[in-house]
């Protein structure tokens, strides 16, 4: 997923400790025009930009379809990241520049390389009447973030026990493991709670963890620290817990939990980059515009006519891809 906001914020990802678990909430982003879907954002925001190497999450619907449009994502291209993309409901047609089409469905896991750099776009399919899921970034280690574009796909079985269920897409947890590659150490898990039920799972002491609450709403134990987390929510839990405890409300819950090992690395995030400098930044950026944009300086038609180059093109596609937005007129810097 692009993001789509027409002045994008730039953010450097250094977040501080946290003395224990807090409650990050959502802020509203539209996914295109007046009518379109629009997302819950938990991360980046100004106190908190990552979880482990997670670095954006965005949660939408359910949406009905006939009244938002669904998701018509054109060509967009990512630099220095992986996109993890999980549904609950409806269906995402999924094709990028290094050759890729599949579908993404509810209950399985793509995940996108982007590297050196790739180009992609994420269209609903026509037969998709409610679209419901999150739409999550990785960052890419320094020794790693010039690796060659890829792509995964993976079903997770269901584990289940009294009054739970789940589906482990990164990473282990409850027994469960994926075999899905990242390049540093994830978790990502939806965990589904009946109503009143108690889970407590045993976690990696070494990570920080995120719990973004789909539907429902539960309380989040670790140690002597508990938050209540409701609908949209973000609870992070800071690294140090070796269990979590997860308290159902009386509707139940629905969560994807989230975890890695601190990140350790300031990054800068502008648009759909993620660079390590200013520099670097605007390179992405020229580079994409070189890609999309005629010699007038407009769009180009349609997606067979897109130069090839660092992006590539994605074959199959023909939303014309997005121009980038303008950069701000000061120096993208680290913001800590």
């Amino acid at each position: 997923m692009s993001n789509p906001e027409a002045r994008p914020d730039e953010v450097t990802c250094a977040t501080g400790p946290t003395a224990g678990p807090e409650v990050l909430a959502p802020r509203e982003v539209p996914l295109g025009g007046p009518r379109a879907m629009r997302v819950r954002r938990t991360l980046p925001q100004r106190g908190r930009t990552l979880i482990g190497a997670w670095c954006f999450v965005d949660h939408y619907g359910p949406d009905r379809v006939a009244e938002t449009g669904g998701m018509s994502v054109a060509p967009h291209p990512h630099t220095g990241l992986q996109t993890v993309s999980w549904l609950f409901e409806g269906e995402i047609t999924h094709r990028d520049s290094a050759g890729h089409h599949a579908a993404v469905r509810p209950g399985e896991v793509n995940l996108m390389t982007a590297g050196r750099g790739i180009s992609h776009s994420e269209v609903s399919t026509p037969d998709t009447t409610v679209l419901h899921g999150a739409q999550l970034w990785v960052a890419l280690p320094d020794a790693a973030r010039d690796t060659a574009p890829g792509f995964e796909h993976y079903a997770p079985p269901r584990v289940a026990g009294p009054g739970w269920s789940a589906r482990v897409f990164l990473g282990s947890l409850l027994g469960s493991a994926s075999p899905v590659a990242t390049f540093t150490p994830l978790l990502g898990a939806e965990v589904v709670l009946d109503a009143g039920t108690v889970l407590e799972v045993d976690v990696d002491p070494s990570f920080e963890h995120g719990v973004l609450v789909d539907s429902g709403g539960l309380e989040v134990v670790a140690g002597d620290g508990l938050v209540d987390a409701k609908a949209a929510d973000l609870a992070y839990v800071p690294p140090g817990a070796a269990r979590l405890r997860l308290d159902a409300g009386p509707d139940g819950a629905r969560v994807l939990l989230l975890g890695g090992t601190p990140f350790g690395e300031a990054i800068v995030m502008w648009w759909n980059f993620v660079g390590r400098s200013h520099e670097e930044v605007v390179a992405f950026r020229a580079a994409w515009q070189e890609q999309v944009l005629g010699a007038d300086g407009s769009p180009v038609g349609d997606g067979r006519d897109v130069a090839d180059g660092r992006f590539g093109v994605v074959a199959g596609e023909p939303l014309p891809p997005i121009p980038a937005p303008v950069l701000p007129n000061v120096r993208l810097r680290e913001r800590r």
